[in-house]
């Protein structure tokens, strides 16, 4: 069997077993084939022949690439997912990834907006057309709840109650309701009532946001939005969608939320994940002593 054969198990596996997310399928795929062109190139070995010895030749030869220590990092938890699966369904023999250990790295902790630098982003939309309107409702929504730009993407208008302030949130096949602060209900009200009818293509359009052609938003169109108002709004930061999601988190936490509150909001599995918005408060806290402090 042919490198070709076990690369499409292992897609076949991560679609239709491990419901790996978009990101996780694409990145954990180009590790592999990308591993599986070093094996041709410079070892002459198939996947199921690659020893202890040629993983650890191959993640050498990433490192003297100048691969960053997060590629490599997540080039070995592709491997040791490729090789347990290999393992697990008997088409390998061994697991030659034992061995192979992440370099250590300092966590990066996210950027995060000033609650004066929300404020600022949020009021940028002009509610003078549609587009204004669609647009102050999906800003306000993602600061609201937090939820990732996949989410508010694939929300549909049978996942919003305005009567009782929730949204429905649905990642990985597990849902999550999340509420929303009055501004936020209000511009999604505003935008439902007003704005989407006029906008949809087809009369039973399930999107809840739509571009100008009546269709579902994609990613790359709300990324091109956020980015036209941190231009707007004279932001230096670099904001991305998932600045609203961290800034979400970190207000909440500044304002006495419990991290299980939040990691339930936020849809973390692990709460460890959720624990980096401590660090953050933390840091600022600090810095904000030191600037401050007469002795400091």
């Amino acid at each position: 069997m042919d490198n070709v054969f076990y690369y499409d198990k292992f897609r076949n596996y991560l679609i239709n077993e491990k419901k790996a997310s978009s990101n996780t399928l694409s990145s954990y795929l180009r590790d592999i084939r990308q591993f599986g062109e070093y094996l041709d190139s410079h070892e002459d070995v198939g996947y199921t022949d690659a020893d202890e010895l040629v993983l650890g030749n191959y993640i050498s030869f990433l490192r003297s690439a100048g691969k960053s220590v997060s590629t490599v990092s997540r080039n070995i938890a592709s491997l040791k997912c490729f090789y347990s699966y290999l393992v697990s369904q008997r088409l390998a023999e061994s697991n030659p990834t034992g061995k192979l250990v992440p370099d250590k790295t300092t966590q990066k902790l996210p950027q995060i907006l000033t609650s004066k630098e929300v404020e600022l982003l949020l009021e940028q939309p002009e509610r003078n057309d549609m587009k204004g309107y669609r647009d102050k409702a999906m800003l306000e929504l993602l600061y609201a709840t937090g939820m990732r730009v996949s989410e508010l993407i694939s929300l549909n208008t049978s996942d919003v109650n305005l009567n009782i302030g929730v949204v429905r949130c649905v990642s990985h096949d597990k849902e999550r309701f999340v509420p929303m602060y009055p501004a936020a209900i209000k511009a999604l009200s505003e935008y439902l009532e007003f704005v989407r009818p006029q906008m949809i293509a087809r009369d039973d359009e399930p999107s809840l946001f739509v571009n100008v052609s009546g269709e579902r938003m994609s990613r790359q169109g709300f990324w091109k939005i956020i980015k036209s108002y941190q231009a707007k709004a004279h932001i230096e930061k670099d904001i991305t969608p998932h600045t609203l999601r961290h800034s979400f988190a970190a207000h909440l936490l500044e304002n006495g939320a419990d991290l299980r509150s939040i990691q339930e909001m936020l849809g973390h599995a692990d709460i460890s994940s959720t624990q980096i918005y401590s660090q953050l408060v933390k840091k600022q806290l600090k810095e904000v002593y030191n600037k401050t402090h007469p002795r400091a």
